[in-house]
């Protein structure tokens, strides 16, 4: 079995879900998540290869979760997902880390081409 991990935090159940069958038919195991903050209480953040966050979620939003995450010097390949991209919110993600930033509805073969760059072939 594949130990690579993809974790995927974004408060759209859907979306969670329709990710999560993307990523599984590629090979790859999911962990879902709700909120950012339910991500960060996980034990999986060390296992995780890969994380696919959304941007505006309540509470903690993705861009709060990637910089917690680079305070704690834990540095985690991401890809953002938004409804609401543009090209300040992609320099400022990327700036701070972020690989990618792809717009609601998400491009699959966009999405799974960066997954692949970022996991490998199984």
């Amino acid at each position: 079995m594949c130990a690579k991990i993809v974790s995927i935090v974004d408060d759209d159940e859907h979306v969670r879900w329709a990710t999560s069958s993307l990523v599984r038919s590629l090979g790859w195991r999911v962990a879902m998540f709700e909120s950012a903050t339910r991500f960060l209480a996980s034990d999986v953040i060390e296992s995780t290869s890969c994380l696919l966050s959304d941007v505006k979620m309540p509470g903690m939003s993705g861009i709060e979760l990637q910089t917690d995450l680079n305070e704690k010097k834990i540095f985690i390949p991401t890809i953002f997902v938004t409804a609401y991209p543009s090209e300040r919110l992609r320099e400022q993600l990327v700036a701070n880390g972020a690989l990618c930033v792809l717009g609601k509805p998400v491009d699959l073969s966009e999405l799974t081409s960066w997954l692949t760059r970022i996991l490998g072939a199984n």
